[in-house]
């Protein structure tokens, strides 16, 4: 998969529906082996920054699912790995507030948008699919560095 049809397939399940977090976890789910419904099931919650309580935006915790798959650690002794993944966590986090000044759901949306605007869920297309985008590249870049453009 390219960075483009990852970017492309994360936007198609959030016009399908499916929350922020949704849309990126599951598009590189089958990458890691994992189940798309059963990831759906479990970034279900994270959309909204948290359940809307506009935390951290579901875009990027999505992607912090991602990694999880990714670089997840099974040896709960393995210090090396958990560290090197929280490491993936934060650069990706930078990137993201290096492009928006923040990764918060509720500071993201008062910068981008009126509270009628959310109301009116209008948010999702002026501010929701661009954190997609943006996510979803950052962690393309983090996965395969070597951009290849197939994922490995």
């Amino acid at each position: 998969m390219t960075k483009q049809e990852a970017i492309d397939k994360a936007l198609a399940y959030f016009k399908e529906g499916y929350a922020c977090s949704q849309s990126v976890a599951m598009t590189f789910a089958p990458e890691f082996g994992a189940d798309a419904n059963t990831v759906a099931m479990i970034s279900a919650p994270f959309g909204g920054g948290m359940g809307r309580l506009r935390g951290k935006c579901g875009a990027v915790t999505g992607a912090f699912m991602v990694l999880g798959m990714a670089t997840g650690k099974y040896d709960p002794k393995d210090m090396n790995t958990k560290l090197a993944q929280y490491k993936k966590v934060q650069d990706l986090n930078a990137s993201i507030v290096n492009i928006y000044g923040t990764a918060e759901c509720g500071e993201l949306l008062k910068k981008k948008v009126s509270k009628e605007q959310v109301e009116a869920r209008a948010h999702h297309n002026i501010v929701c699919t661009g954190l997609i985008e943006d996510s979803v590249s950052a962690l393309y870049d983090i996965l395969y560095p070597e951009n290849t453009g197939k994922a490995q």
